[in-house]
């Protein structure tokens, strides 16, 4: 059984200090199935309409106390009756007091004596216009929320485009770049072992042919003091050593950058963030050097004991990457536009990483804080929004922290959170649900 909605009865309150207008109105206003509410001063209808809430008033011009013109003032001045239609009743004939009574809010004008069918007729025809406002009223707000909606989602839409081709064009160019170092890297590792046999084996025949043959000729101890062969034989090896960190720093590097560039865009992978922050570091590390007039950033790893987790590797990457980027952005910026040379050379700059584990909450939090310049509220309401960036053109999008935010609340289900003090350094922390699923 289908019940109908029951249907609000229609109020009209009636505003006139002659009791016989009010019978009378009040009679032909129940034959058409309306409710009446009686008034006989303004003081008394301003009362009624705070609990009843009338859908149209009929005000009597010419009352002891408030009269009508005041009435209305109050009535268009409370936000519960500003919409309410107010139709005046009066034996004044003066088209003053007609504009006066239409330009403080009142929607018509019924004269006295009036006859009960043009008060009826009025009535319905303003209480249709009221109706039709309220519904075109709602029905805009309505529409204005679904725009709203549809521009909030088309946005979100934009950036995970732009984030999806990001990561993919990021991707391929980065794991490409660490495929092309890592053969050159193998090539050169390869025939250092070999140098470094060569090179010993050519200073035992030097040494030997020295202790056979004490008396060499002329040009070659001419020769043998040019080269200073004392010095290339110490210095040989230093230099053989240096080759070698300098394979395992472009080892490190490849192997940073296959991390980083890890292609998970399809499913969820295991995957331990220590190695990710890690790689992320060090492609950062350029960027945290002495800058000549700006020292040092010092990186502090707190790491905590952290199970693997199952996410997308290279996504999670890059939301270690915009936030530790955006850090050292603060102190380029800390430094240009806060501080003299003096407090450059003396002032900290620390980025400090914490990670930990929660296992009644199961979720694991990777905090990420320096101790720059910090935001001023109202743009730290606001990073998360697309498009949105305080830096000069050409040195941001305004994407990152909005692409960290889906990364993370939309593909991960954690959670991503800014606490930042103006002047003394901002935190983020970002909390992701340690899970197997």
């Amino acid at each position: 059984m289908i019940t109908k909605p029951l249907l609000k009865p229609t109020y009209v309150l009636l505003v006139d200090d002659n009791p016989n207008n009010l019978k009378v109105l009040s009679e032909a206003i129940q034959r058409c199935g309306w409710k009446a509410l009686m008034a006989r001063d303004g003081e008394s209808a301003i009362r009624q309409t705070e609990y009843a809430h009338p859908d149209l008033i009929l005000l009597d011009v010419m009352m002891p106390g408030l009269d009508g013109f005041e009435t209305c003032r109050r009535l268009k001045a409370n936000p519960l009756t500003y919409n309410t239609p107010v139709i005046f009743m009066t034996a004044l004939c003066d088209p003053t007091d007609k504009v006066k009574g239409l330009e403080i809010g009142a929607v018509d004008y019924i004269t006295k004596p009036f006859q009960h069918e043009e008060v009826i007729a009025r009535l319905k025809l303003h209480l249709k216009i009221s109706n039709l406002t309220r519904t075109l009223e709602q029905r805009v707000q309505e529409r204005t929320a679904e725009l709203t909606q549809s521009l909030q989602q088309l946005k979100q839409t934009q950036v995970q485009l732009i984030q999806s081709e990001k990561m993919s064009t990021l991707g391929q160019l980065v794991a490409g770049i660490g495929h092309e170092i890592n053969n050159p890297i193998g090539f050169i590792s390869g025939n250092c072992y070999h140098i470094e046999e060569y090179v010993k084996d050519i200073l035992r025949l030097v040494n030997l042919q020295q202790q056979k043959l004490p008396h060499l000729d002329p040009d070659i101890e001419e020769l043998l003091e040019e080269i200073d062969l004392e010095y290339l034989i110490e210095d040989l090896p230093k230099i053989l050593v240096s080759m070698h960190q300098g394979i395992d720093r472009l080892k490190d590097i490849s192997l940073s950058l296959r991390t980083f560039a890890r292609s998970d865009i399809s499913s969820k992978v295991e995957f331990q963030i220590h190695e990710g922050m890690d790689s992320t570091l060090m492609l950062l590390k350029h960027r945290l050097k002495n800058q000549g007039n700006r020292p040092t950033i010092e990186v502090v790893r707190q790491y905590g004991t952290l199970p693997s987790i199952i996410c997308y590797p290279g996504q999670m990457n890059q939301v270690f990457m915009n936030i530790i980027a955006n850090a050292i952005d603060a102190f380029d910026d800390l430094h240009e536009n806060h501080l003299d040379e003096e407090i450059a050379v003396s002032y900290p700059h620390t980025i400090t990483i914490t990670t930990s584990v929660n296992n009644e909450q199961q979720n694991v939090s990777i905090c990420i804080e320096d101790n720059a310049i910090g935001m001023p509220p109202d743009v730290q309401a606001r990073i998360f929004e697309p498009s949105f960036t305080t830096k000069v053109v050409g040195k941001g999008t305004g994407l990152g922290l909005a692409i960290s935010y889906q990364i993370v609340v939309d593909k991960h289900n954690g959670e991503i959170n800014c606490f930042s003090t103006f002047g003394k350094g901002t935190k983020f922390i970002i909390t992701l649900p340690n899970s197997r699923n």
